[in-house]
């Protein structure tokens, strides 16, 4: 299925969302096709980088694919790439419109139980991050909801799988995206993206990491943590233009783990569930994919 989209940022609205779920249910892929000049919000981008979403940007007489700018064309029922296409589409490797800050992302995975509240991690974690509790909370753009950490609750034990958005507060844009879904014996298991945006001048505070890391788990068990930079917007919008790779920054992992010769982990969180933080790089250079690599291969082996 294609649909047009022509404003200057395109969100995750309830009516592409059911969109986009339809032709999930058939096994059609969505192909979003925009202007140049369109920005994607953050739940919507999250939603192109898997399988049911392909962003389509429109370009003068040509077509390319938003976020890794490979050449399209339109073959009378769908877009498909360019098979003699080499290079990258010229569109993608435009200077971008807006200044390019880093955008901090931390993935952490959390195990809950049949019973009780699960929307204290993300509360907390963005509490963390920008000062202030999350303000709003919803499946789709803009957010139904303020937060509500038991209405989150609700929500994602009433189905089998669910994602939500939750937005946080204070001076930085920040949002998380979180998947739940439904786990023998009636559980739910968490992954959660916290992304927070900062301007060039202003770095994000990876010395703290640790401590962040340590109070998160303090109030539940942590099963990991993933933490990497993104160079992008600080207003967490994507635009169909290059603007950079993003590269680890940290792994921690539930236990007292040892970590591979050169890898020294380090212990957070309180004694009775502890993690252990491998720092992997500045999130700057792409070395750090080698560490993580390496200490995969050694958590994979142990």
């Amino acid at each position: 299925m294609v649909v047009l989209q022509d404003r200057p940022v395109v969100p995750l609205s309830a009516w592409l969302a059911k969109v986009v779920g339809e032709c999930a249910g058939s096994g059609r892929t969505l192909q979003l096709v925009t202007p140049l000049n369109s920005r994607l919000s953050l739940p919507l981008r999250t939603a192109a980088a898997g399988a049911d979403v392909q962003w389509v940007v429109r370009n003068g007489d040509g077509y390319y694919e938003g976020l890794t700018g490979r050449p399209l064309k339109w073959s009378g029922a769908t877009f498909v790439p360019v098979p003699e296409a080499r290079d990258y589409a010229p569109g993608f490797t435009t200077r971008p419109t807006g200044p390019i800050g880093s955008q901090l992302t931390l993935v952490y995975r959390i195990r809950h139980g049949t019973r009780g509240d699960i929307g204290g991690p993300v509360e907390r974690l963005l509490q963390l991050l920008t000062g202030k509790p999350p303000a709003g909370l919803g499946p789709t753009e803009p957010l139904e909801h303020p937060w509500r950490s038991d209405r989150l609750t609700e929500y994602a034990r009433g189905r089998s799988t669910a994602r939500l958005i939750v937005a946080g507060d204070g001076p930085r844009p920040a949002q998380a995206i979180g998947d739940y879904t439904t786990i023998e014996g009636g559980g739910l298991a968490e992954v959660t993206t916290v992304t927070v945006g900062y301007a060039a001048e202003d770095p994000p505070p990876l010395r703290h990491l640790p401590s962040l890391v340590g109070a998160l788990a303090a109030d539940q068990p942590v099963a990991s943590l993933f933490v990497q930079l993104t160079p992008g917007r600080a207003d967490l919008t994507t635009e169909p233009r290059w603007t950079g790779a993003p590269a680890p920054v940290a792994l921690a992992v539930a236990g007292t783990v040892p970590g591979p010769n050169g890898i020294p982990g380090q212990q957070v969180g309180p004694p009775r569930t502890p993690l252990t933080l491998f720092p992997l790089g500045d999130g700057r250079s792409p070395d750090g994919w080698q560490r993580h690599s390496l200490l995969m291969q050694h958590l994979q082996s142990g």
